[in-house]
């Protein structure tokens, strides 16, 4: 096997050293001089307002750092708690030792992330400092506020595999009581620590730099803010979603050749899929949700500080920011509430639905969130721009987002939950057509799916632009725009909820795993030890079922969570780029005397102009290399994983698996990680750089693609894939069928999803709002030189980033490919071992 450090060391060497001839060439452009941007855009002062009781707009903001403060305290208290439940020392050893690995792959990724990072700061010196001219103190500001950004989304992904490997050994421990209820609260628990402490510190961050950095200087921090938790979101989705695929197809299809049992504490290959759960189900949603939260509220302040009038700023500044601070108290209360009604309904049930209490805690959270929002507007906004009826209509747009969130899951559940008629179908279509007609019906499952949220999402949209036409026109350029933004605002609203019950799915999939791999039925007297210690008796066989009902549950909200994040970046982006039309196109004022878009260049937003339709059907390119880039890294990961594991199980003799050979899979797994992601990340990079440096008006076709279709790629492949996971779940659970050749047949579909729902899908949104926040750079950067006369070395830069981008697509594939004999390594290995 070729050795992994020196590659490593030489792909580093190559990123600093591309980024430094960056910054030298950028460095020729010292003396150029820029116009307006982003990085120009000053904050109003909040203390010209008063709002309720005669407190300004700072007072209220301030009010919103307590409930923040709050909010931390009750995730941490939760960490606590679950730290501090009973857990059986079998399987608390080997929730630590995932612990272990995933804290490993974590801090291996970081690395990477600074190194990448190194190339993004290159380009943010070479705009802010030379271009913008910005003092050097300035500069370094912006700096430090993308590594906030990045220390935010590596930070939360740590807090969440963290709380997730404490809950994961007690929900296992918990089960065993014979009574399902804990096997449902303790995952939730772990859910909600996680999205309060994931919320609050984003509304923390960005209350910090409305109320504390400099007004002239905030718009410059937000954005390289933004940038900083896209980059770590990108990468940690990207390369978590491939490590998690090829441990879980590694492992998966051990059960096929094998002939054993699901999370066989003697393959090798289980621990790996227990650090690739949390790597792709918790790390990547953590820092996806972190950032998508950050960057909706990135462009929304934006287009406020660009497109709105003065004199309401400040008012609609406030709004939006107590919106989210209100909506963080509703999802807490929600969850007492919900938690009181599910525990006197469940708590001594022998029996329950996992969904069901699971559906109730969304609506409710839905319901609440939408009342305070129109009690809040009422009273902070009752008359804003002298109409007495605009509170109303703007508290309705952001219903359609708010709503989205709980509409949305239900949808999808119709075509991933073990309950629908589309994986019931695709059970059926398995039981003569094997595995063929398995996928063929996950397929349609997809297809349909993406039919359905393109309709959901476009309709709610649609009602959210009809209210915009009712008077908002008055207060902003673009007011359908503004309401798009509110939609993916509303979205993510009550987040602390969307990211717990998508958190649920990686503990009570990480807790199945633990209860097998501890063997703690081998334990000599553990019935006797278990009933002294912690005073109960074990019941193995109620565990185990409640157990695998409840893997089928969190199957089903972790892909409800998917299109909610999905959709999110996808209208959410069209904000974004509405910043750059509005940098490319200006503004004038009109007769009445109200700022408006230069329609002399707007006609360049059109399929008359060559260069905007041209990127319209670029934008589409980058979208499926992407999803087979990222695909080919998961098939060929898998089969290093599959070759090595084949070569060094022992099945006899043994009760499970070496750590040596456990820790061999993980190493594996996170090197075609990197290998993949580094690949992948720089193709999206220099597409952007090349894309936005051959013509602004292709640019934004170019945004507009990517978003539209990745919006329908990724929800096609996440439903598809989830449909494929819980028809195995349903013929693991309710017909009991394991070991079968239905079994067989659905474990196929189910590795053929995997990459599908947890690699490329999910890892789409965060590459669509890197590209449009990095884009919203880039763009700027190219105004600049054009503007400054350097129109030649643009078209230079241009084809030089083309070139890189188009090495790195063709490294994507040629340079990961499968070698189809055993390496000398493994071989050597096997035979040592077998002597």
């Amino acid at each position: 096997m070729t050795p992994t450090v020196p590659r490593m060391d030489a792909l580093r060497k190559s990123v600093t050293g591309t980024a430094t001839r960056v910054l030298g060439l950028l460095a020729l452009l010292a003396g150029t001089t820029a116009s307006a941007s982003e990085a120009d855009l000053v904050l109003p002062d909040f203390r010209s307002v008063t709002f309720i009781g005669g407190l300004n707009g700072q007072q209220l903001l301030m009010s919103g750092i307590a409930v923040c403060v709050f909010g931390l305290v009750f995730g941490f208290l939760q960490y606590s708690s679950l730290q501090k439940m009973p857990v059986h020392r079998a399987m608390l050893e080997i929730s630590e030792l995932i612990y272990e690995t995933c804290k490993t792959y974590l801090m291996t990724q970081l690395k990477f992330i600074i190194v990448l990072w190194v190339l993004i700061g290159a380009v943010m010196v070479g705009y802010f400092g030379f271009l913008r001219h910005m003092e050097a103190g300035r500069v370094a500001i912006i700096l430090f506020a993308s590594l906030v950004g990045i220390a935010g989304s590596c930070g939360v992904a740590w807090f969440g595999i963290r709380v997730n490997t404490f809950a994961n050994s007690r929900t296992a421990f918990a089960s065993l009581r014979g009574k399902p209820y804990p096997t449902y609260a303790i995952p939730l628990q772990a859910g909600m620590s996680i999205g309060m402490v994931l919320i609050s510190t984003e509304l923390l961050l960005m209350l910090f730099i409305l109320l504390f950095v400099p007004a002239d200087f905030a718009g410059a921090c937000f954005i390289g803010f933004a940038i900083g938790e896209s980059l770590g979101a990108s990468v940690l989705r990207i390369a978590g979603g491939i490590f998690t695929k090829i441990a879980d197809i590694g492992s998966d299809l051990m059960k096929i050749v094998f002939k054993i049992k699901e999370d066989d504490a003697r393959n090798p290959g289980v621990i790996a899929d227990c650090t690739g759960d949390n790597a792709g189900d918790s790390v990547g949603p953590s820092a996806d949700g972190f950032e998508t939260y950050g960057v909706t509220g990135v462009a929304l302040i934006t287009f406020i500080l660009l497109a709105v009038g003065g004199e309401y700023r400040v008012q609609l500044l406030v709004w939006i920011f107590m919106m989210r601070i209100v909506m963080v108290v509703a999802s807490l209360v929600s969850y007492w509430i919900n938690d009181a009604v599910q525990s006197a309904r469940y708590k001594n049930a022998d029996h329950m639905n996992f969904e069901t209490p699971l559906t109730a805690l969304v609506w409710l959270t839905s319901i609440v969130s939408v009342a305070l929002t129109f009690v809040v507007s009422y009273l902070l906004i009752p008359d804003i721009g002298g109409d007495t009826s605009l509170w109303i209509k703007l508290s309705a747009i952001i219903t359609c987002g708010t709503l989205a969130g709980a509409i949305i899951p239900e949808a999808i559940k119709a075509f991933t939950s073990t309950e629908s008629r589309h994986v019931r179908e695709v059970v059926k279509a398995s039981r003569e057509g094997g595995a063929s007609l398995n996928v063929i019906s996950g397929l349609v499952a997809g297809n349909f799916s993406a039919y359905w949220m393109g309709l959901i999402i476009a309709g709610l949209m649609g009602l959210a632009y009809w209210f915009s036409t009712m008077g908002v026109g008055a207060l902003m350029i673009a007011p359908a725009v503004f309401a798009f933004g509110l939609v993916a605002f509303g979205f993510l609203g009550m987040g602390p909820v969307t990211i717990a019950v998508d958190s649920y799915g990686p503990v009570t999939d990480n807790a199945q795993s633990v209860y097998e791999l501890s063997l703690i039925e081998n334990v000599p007297n553990v019935h006797a030890e278990v009933q002294k210690d912690f005073g109960f008796a074990l019941d193995f066989e109620k565990g185990k079922q409640f157990l695998e009902e409840n893997d089928g549950a969190g199957n089903t909200f972790k892909a409800t969570a998917k299109p909610v994040l999905i959709g999110t970046a996808v209208v959410g982006a069209t904000t974004m780029i509405f910043s750059i039309i509005v940098l490319l196109v200006g503004t004038t004022t009109n007769s009445a005397g109200l700022q408006v878009l230069n329609a002399a260049n707007t006609q360049n937003l059109s399929l008359l102009h060559a260069p905007f339709l041209l990127g319209l059907i670029t934008g589409g390119a980058i979208i499926y290399w992407f999803s087979g880039a990222s695909m080919q890294a998961v098939s060929t990961g898998a089969y290093r994983a599959v070759e090595f594991i084949k070569a060094n199980i022992k099945l006899e003799g043994v009760e499970k698996a070496s750590v040596a050979d456990s820790k061999k899979v993980v190493e594996i797994c996170t090197q075609y990680a990197q290998k993949g992601m580094i690949n992948i990340f720089l193709g999206v990079f220099f597409s952007t750089l090349a894309f936005a440096c051959f013509e602004a008006y292709f640019f934004v076709g170019y945004l507009i693609s990517i978003a539209i279709f990745g919006l329908y790629q990724a929800v096609f492949m996440a439903n598809a894939g989830g449909a494929w996971d819980n028809a195995k779940k349903l013929v693991e659970t309710e017909l009991k069928a394991k070991g079968t050749e239905l079994h067989a047949a659905c474990v196929v579909g189910d590795t053929v999803g995997d990459p599908f729902k947890d690699t490329s899908s999910v890892a789409l949104n965060p590459v669509i709002k890197f590209t449009t926040l990095f884009g919203l750079l880039a763009v700027e950067l190219s105004v600049e030189l054009e503007a400054a006369g350097q129109g030649t070395l643009l078209r230079v830069f241009s084809a030089v980033f083309f070139v890189l981008s188009m090495f790195f697509v063709y490294r994507s594939f040629y340079g990961m490919r499968i070698e189809s004999v055993v390496s000398d390594e493994l071989k050597s290995e096997a035979q040592v071992k077998a002597a």
